[in-house]
């Protein structure tokens, strides 16, 4: 395994398990942007406030865990993508309401954008009107 899909696959285990930016940043530039076509997402635009909306997701959702379906690199272009589904039940508090018990199944790719052995930018490619549906919070 190269070195960029080894950063990639340790950001991505430290993301989706709630570790936030001090468990994130050793994997990133200290100025990495984020960006997503998703409204739950509009407002984050660095990857430092991404890793901590994904720490705080994991309270109204605290079973909230990740099944890595693909995940690939393209040296060519120091980029690597994962694609993986988010599963969980919200049984915590949070949220737009109290507790729903309700559980989700969103599917979601991140492109992770290296530049030397640090990400520079990720994109999260997600429906989040989805996931808000399952959740019952749309």
């Amino acid at each position: 395994m190269n070195h960029i899909s080894e950063q990639a696959k340790l950001f991505f285990d430290a993301c989706e398990t709630g570790k936030g930016w001090e468990g994130c940043q050793a994997y990133c530039h200290p100025e990495a942007t984020f960006s997503a076509q998703a409204d739950a997402l509009g407002d984050i635009k660095t990857l430092e406030g991404y890793t901590e909306w994904m720490k705080n997701l994991l309270t109204p959702i605290p079973d909230g865990h990740y099944d890595l379906k693909f995940f690939a690199a393209d040296t060519e272009r120091n980029c690597v993508s994962a694609f993986a589904v988010f599963h969980g039940t919200q049984t915590g508090a949070g949220g737009p309401g109290e507790p729903t018990g309700k559980t989700v199944a969103a599917e979601y790719v991140y492109a992770m954008q290296f530049d030397g052995d640090w990400i520079q930018h990720m994109t999260k490619i997600w429906n989040d009107v989805v996931s808000l549906r399952q959740l019952g919070w749309a």
